[in-house]
């Protein structure tokens, strides 16, 4: 089942085993059964502190579950974590194991502080990198408390619960058998819904933070690079980010990044993240920045938790979010067929009728990755013509399962209150309306950035950008910003981390100009 290349890596990781592990497997007659039984063959033949027990046929073939003897785990893979997931099982392996996590003492304390029981299910799909963020989280908190239960479901294997629970986008949980939360989650996040007071607790810790020389809203590329380059000239330092990773994080593949010829989106968040944690930079993780104002010495920020932090100067890096169709039902049916990843979510719809809305790059290979697993696609553009690269369009309409559709206005979302079953749209050239039946939608029209918050507050674009100069610098004193939510053209990651260098370098040159009497403030 794995190849050499991959045993001998994971041979190397299972030598941090401290103590055993027991694999329970449940399997069938399928192939899919047999091939499970040969990943865990090869698993077992690599640590001598492994065992594997034949478990019966069990409530979801295939599976299996790890523990360790004299250990209270539940933690169950339904399916083969390959692909994305494979990190996810040797994750759970090493810390069924005994191996330490890397995860703040404080959120290991929290975890084991839950009083459940909890009895977490959460359908993924191998092409999904969001996935494994919300599967790792799980299986991490399954490991710390007895009274927490994961089961993670490859929803490709198992179609009939996929159908029964309606489920439309991964990753999806279900807690005690009710709908928890779709989407990527950390574990900081699984907790804030999970522990109702663990918010108020930590708006009271930040509201007690010292003032920052420094603080940047966002952890995306750019605000990984501010951190840095701020941290770097010694002054204190912390970011502000809804997730860290920003955007990236929903990146498939990225083959454009200097020096790195390739990596994924999850990959390289993670990597972000490590770097910062190597400087003395406070993260304020899974906070969102709500409000911006002037004050004696600086500026405050104040987060969506009510809690505020004050700062001396500010880099604005909060990136953008994928543009919505803004019709009728499409809010209604979000994650019950309209979605926005097709990597994610392109395996749930095996088989069935999809519609791609946006003609770019993005529309396209959208659309031509769809075109392998679905019964037909039909894009659907309003401009005269596509917009996509000229070997992105010879490719799309090569593809016997396409349809294109150019001048075309999706007017509404059409659904049975559970589901997508259609989507209505005018045709331009002649005025009228029509319909298309359907099961999935997938938008792709490019991004808006996120910067609601700060409408009257600083110059923003007409496009809702943060208007900056050469230096980075808002139309606020002390205030700078980089990335996608700025006026910068060509938004890349690359561009993005230099920008956030220069606008934390604009800062630093700001703070180091600042009147004694400010510096004193």
């Amino acid at each position: 089942m794995l190849d050499q290349t991959m045993k001998t890596q994971l041979k190397a990781y299972l030598t941090r085993l401290v103590r055993p592990v027991e694999i329970t497997t449940f399997a069938g007659d399928d192939a899919k059964s047999r091939e499970m039984l040969a990943l865990v063959e090869d698993i077992r033949s690599l640590s001598d502190k492994i065992t594997v027990v034949d478990g019966g046929t069990g409530t979801r073939t295939p599976s299996f579950s790890l523990t360790s003897p004299g250990q209270d785990i539940h933690l169950t893979f339904a399916g083969l974590p390959m692909g994305h997931e494979f990190t996810s099982l040797v994750l759970a392996l090493l810390q069924v194991g005994g191996h330490p996590p890397k995860v703040e003492q404080a959120v290991i304390d929290q975890i084991r502080g839950l009083e459940g029981p909890f009895r977490f299910e959460t359908y993924f799909s191998l092409s999904c990198q969001n996935c494994p963020d919300v599967v790792q989280a799980l299986n991490l908190m399954a490991v710390l408390n007895p009274d927490i239960e994961h089961v993670a479901i490859d929803g490709a294997l198992f179609p009939a619960e996929v159908e029964a629970r309606q489920v439309m986008s991964v990753p999806t949980v279900f807690l005690n058998g009710e709908m928890f939360g779709a989407g990527r989650m950390d574990a900081e996040q699984i907790l804030a819904k999970l522990d109702t007071g663990a918010a108020d607790r930590a708006a009271l810790a930040i509201g007690k933070e010292a003032p920052y020389d420094v603080l940047v809203i966002g952890g995306g590329p750019a605000g990984a690079a501010a951190a840095v380059y701020a941290a770097r000239k010694g002054i204190r330092t912390g970011v502000v980010a809804e997730r860290f990773g920003g955007q990236v994080l929903d990146t498939m593949s990225i083959e454009n990044l200097i020096s790195v010829p390739r990596t994924e989106g999850p990959q390289l968040a993670r990597a972000l993240e490590n770097h910062v944690r190597k400087y003395d930079v406070r993260i304020f993780n899974a906070q969102t920045a709500t409000g911006l104002q002037e004050v004696d010495g600086g500026y405050r920020v104040t987060l969506a938790s009510g809690a505020t932090l004050t700062s001396a100067a500010v880099v604005l890096s909060t990136g953008a979010r994928w543009r919505r169709m803004e019709v009728p039902g499409e809010g209604q049916y979000l994650n019950k067929g309209v979605t926005f990843c097709p990597h994610c979510d392109g395996p749930l719809f095996k088989g069935k009728r999809v519609a791609v809305i946006g003609g770019g790059n993005s529309g396209a290979e959208a659309a031509i990755d769809l075109a392998g697993l679905v019964a037909h696609v039909t894009l659907i553009e309003f401009d005269s013509r596509l917009r996509a690269d000229e070997v992105l369009q010879r490719k799309l309409r090569s593809l016997p399962n396409v349809t294109i559709l150019t001048e075309a206005r999706t007017t509404e979302v059409k659904g049975d209150g559970r589901r997508v079953t259609g989507l209505a749209y005018e045709d331009r050239r002649s005025g009228k309306i029509r319909e298309i039946a359907l099961e999935g939608i997938f938008v792709q029209i490019g991004l808006i950035p996120n910067t609601d918050w700060l409408k009257g507050v600083l110059t923003l674009s007409p496009r809702g950008e943060i208007v900056v100069d050469e230096h980075g610098a808002t139309s606020l004193p002390g205030v700078f910003a980089a990335g996608d939510c700025t006026t910068s053209p060509y938004k890349q990651i690359v561009i993005a981390m230099g920008e956030g260098a220069r606008a934390s370098l604009a800062a630093f040159d700001h703070l180091i100009r600042l009147p004694l009497a400010e510096k004193a403030a």
